[in-house]
Parts: structure tokens; C-alpha cells; sequence
């Protein structure tokens, strides 16, 4: 085989494209290559009715078209400007062997050792999320990468927040028209949040944000007296409940450890705006369907009763609502399950629809990945609010990490957009004790 054309070459592994469907135009005007072992995996998968079966259709359907475009077997140009080569080891191939059993990922790392010895003077590089099969390439002299297009590492991640010493006369100014010209440290992105503290008397300070422009500092929802009976225990929940309240950001994320408030002040903003104010027609509450530690297996009964031990969290924070609401409001809480004004669901139906005039709520969205979220909200119609909730430290997925959630995705993806905003909670008020595991455990 002659490879001598390419910049580089990329040999992907199957949990690659599984990952991401899309990951054949990642690559820049490189040359790719894809085991034939890895079609078989492709092939094997497509028949499931879960995301990953979606995504092997997904890939199955891009390299047919690729294959109506010329050979495979010979290399088919991407619109990237890379190319795209189905291979096969030789069977009298000098690295054919390879100690082990006779395993597909044996069958990668045979190709990749004939390709690099083909051409040793460019770069030949495995790509795997398969952890292992990356120190079965090192072991044998190969370069072997994770796909990190999508990966955004926790230290890099986006808080929301920030803080700026202003004069006497600024403060004044802040407090006397409502906005206040932020200038110098870099560019600022839309509703991120800030905290003014007065250089002369740093006690003094002011909560605001930055307005859709990114230029000025506009101040706050004042929320303090609370919602639905919740009030604000700190900065960051205060941050967050103007987020929530806010028409003109559509999609909010909220990220924090366990005892945060996240789920909590996200359901009784969606209550407040859909009981109280009547801007969407109900609450929609969804999130992943996977557990801690081992599966129970199937569950009988209805769907309903299916997903019942899934959406305890969510009944929780709503007998929690009710509670701190002891008049009629609490009747109607106890009666929102019945009377449609919330729906629980599950993400796997998710799929096709069309959420028009809803606030939407994803619970636990560090257990998606990036795929998952796009499909989650190109679902949002016109008139909807979705609201992500997700601790990257609590990942329950072995398919993601703490860097290659969808959580985080979208959170970096969405933080120059006028439409979004992004709080970082970070002290837990769930209970003392709760806080105190949080950070010692």
C-alpha cells in the first residue's frame, strides 16, 4: 500500500466514531484510516436501539455516501481536505503477529506497525478512547492519542464569574444609573456575572452582570425575598436564580458539587414562571437513566413505574418545595404530577421532538455526551428555557470523563452567546454534614 501522500496518519478505533459521529472531518487535511475490523464493530452495533446504535447508523450512512463519491479501498477525498482509506492488515505482513489473542485491537495495532514501517519518516498516530489499547501502542513503539475535539479539561472550564475593583465614584455611578462601563482585562462574555468591590471599602459591593453586549455592567434581579419558597443563601445562588429568571437567556447551565442547590433552585424557578407568571405551558424534567454502581436489571410495570426509581431525585426536591410551601401552594405542588404542569421524563425518548413553550430542565447532565446535548437542544422550540444541572466530579457514565462530557461541552461552547449563561455554585447548603463530605471525601 502506498500512504506516502498523506500529512499525517490517523488510524481510529471504533469507540471513536461511536463517540462522535462526526469525528471523520476532526482530522484537518490529514489521511485517515479505518481498520476493516472496525466496519465489522460498526456493523455489529448499528442494530441497537440506544444512542450508540444511532451513531453507528450515523457512520454507516457517511461512508456509504463517501462510497458513492470513489473507491474506499484507494482513499475518497473529505470536504475537510483529508482522505479517508478502509485498510486491512496483509496477511504475509512481517508485523502481522502480535502477542495476545487474536482480538480486533490486535488487528489495529498489526496495521498501524505495517503502515509506520511502510513510512517511517511521517507520523503515524492510533486514536482510541480505549485506554488500554493506548498502552498496548506505546508498548510497541506507536504513538496512540485519546480524541480530545470535544474534550474541555476541568481547570480550563468556564465559572461564570468574576470579580472587579471599582472607585467611590464608579460604585456611585453603578448604583445611581444602573450600569457601569467595564474596561481592560481582556474581553468579557455576555451575562457573565460580577462582583464590584469598592477599592476604598472593599466590604461595600454590588452584584451584577455583564449586559448582552459584553461591554457594561448592568445590576441583578433582586431575588433575595426568594421563589416558590426558596431565598438565596449566597452569591452564586443569587447569580443563579437571575439566570433562571431571566427571559433573554434561554439556556442556562449550573454546575456545582452535591448540596449546591442546583436541581432545587432550577425547579422552583420552572415553577414560579410556569405556575405563578404562566410563561410556559408546563415544566418538562428529564435526566439520564443510569445508575450508581451495579444494574438492577429490568423493571417491571408501566413506564411510569419504570422510571420511578430514576426520578426519585426529582420527587424529592418537589416534596421539598411543597414543604416550604404549607398554604394552597403546596396542595398544587403534591397535585403537579396529576394535572400535567410537570412532566418527568426519561432522555431516551427524547429523540425527534419538538419542545415548544416549555421550561425544560436536564438533571445530572454530566452523564451526557456532547452528541447527547446537541440532540437535547436542538430539541427546544420557540418560547422554551432548558436549564442543564451537572456535577463533572459525580460522572456515573463509563463511556465520559470529567474533560469529555457533554456538560462542559456545552458550557465552553456556549459562553460567548448573548442567549446563555453559566454559574458555577460552589458552597454546598444542603446540610453541614453534606458539605463537609462533599470536600473531605
Amino acid at each position: 500500500m502506498d500512504y506516502s501522500f498523506a500529512v499525517k496518519y490517523y488510524i481510529l478505533d471504533t469507540n471513536v466514531l461511536l463517540h462522535d459521529p462526526n469525528s471523520l472531518l476532526s482530522f484537518a487535511d490529514n489521511h485517515l484510516l479505518l481498520p476493516i475490523e472496525v466496519i465489522e464493530e460498526i456493523d455489529r452495533f448499528k442494530r441497537e436501539s440506544s444512542d450508540l446504535g444511532q451513531n453507528a447508523r450515523n457512520v454507516s450512512r457517511t461512508l456509504d455516501g463517501l462510497r458513492c463519491q470513489g473507491r474506499l479501498s484507494e482513499g475518497v477525498k473529505l470536504s475537510n481536505g483529508g482522505r479517508l482509506r478502509i485498510a486491512f492488515q496483509q496477511p504475509d505482513a512481517p508485523h502481522c503477529a502480535i502477542p495476545g489473542n487474536n482480538t480486533v485491537d490486535n488487528h489495529i495495532l498489526g496495521l498501524a506497525l505495517e503502515v509506520k514501517k511502510a513510512n517511517p519518516k511521517v507520523p503515524v498516530i492510533l486514536v482510541s478512547k480505549d485506554i488500554n489499547l493506548r498502552i498496548k501502542a506505546d508498548a510497541l513503539g506507536l504513538a496512540a492519542e485519546d480524541y480530545e475535539t470535544d474534550r474541555v479539561l476541568l481547570q480550563d472550564l468556564y465559572t461564570g464569574m468574576f470579580e472587579r475593583t471599582v472607585s467611590s465614584e464608579q460604585m456611585a455611578q453603578f448604583r445611581a444609573i444602573g450600569e457601569l462601563e467595564l474596561t481592560g482585562n481582556g474581553p468579557l462574555c455576555p451575562n457573565e456575572y460580577c462582583t464590584l468591590i469598592e477599592d476604598a471599602n472593599p466590604k461595600r459591593t454590588a452584584l451584577a452582570k455583564v449586559d448582552l453586549a459584553g461591554v457594561k455592567a448592568v445590576p441583578i434581579l433582586d431575588c433575595r425575598e426568594g421563589i416558590w419558597g426558596i431565598k438565596p443563601r449566597n452569591r452564586e445562588q443569587r447569580f443563579a436564580l437571575d439566570a433562571l429568571l431571566d427571559e433573554r437567556v434561554r439556556l442556562v447551565t449550573l454546575m456545582g458539587k452535591a448540596g449546591t442547590g442546583k436541581t432545587l433552585l432550577a425547579l422552583a424557578a420552572a415553577l414560579k414562571r410556569t405556575m405563578q407568571d404562566r410563561e410556559y405551558r408546563r415544566v418538562v424534567v428529564a435526566r439520564p437513566t443510569i445508575s450508581m454502581g451495579k444494574e438492577l436489571g429490568f423493571l417491571p410495570g408501566s413506564l411510569e413505574e419504570k422510571l420511578q426509581p430514576w426520578m426519585q431525585p426529582i420527587y424529592d426536591v418537589l416534596e421539598l418545595l411543597g414543604d416550604l410551601n404549607m398554604g394552597s401552594e403546596h396542595r398544587r405542588t403534591q397535585d403537579l404530577m396529576r394535572s400535567g404542569n410537570i412532566v418527568v421524563e426519561a432522555l431516551s425518548y427524547i429523540r425527534g421532538r419538538s419542545i415548544a413553550n416549555q421550561f425544560i430542565v436536564i438533571d445530572e447532565a454530566q452523564n451526557l455526551t456532547p452528541l447527547e446535548v446537541k440532540t437535547i437542544v436542538t430539541r427546544v422550540g420557540h418560547g422554551s428555557k432548558i436549564i442543564f444541572t451537572g456535577d463533572p466530579y459525580q460522572i456515573d457514565n463509563p463511556y465520559v470523563d470529567s474533560s469529555s462530557n457533554g456538560f462542559n461541552y456545552v458550557v465552553s461552547r456556549f459562553r460567548t452567546q448573548p442567549v446563555a449563561a453559566h454559574i458555577e455554585l460552589q458552597k454546598g447548603e444542603r446540610s453541614e454534614l453534606a458539605e463537609l463530605a462533599a470536600n473531605i471525601l
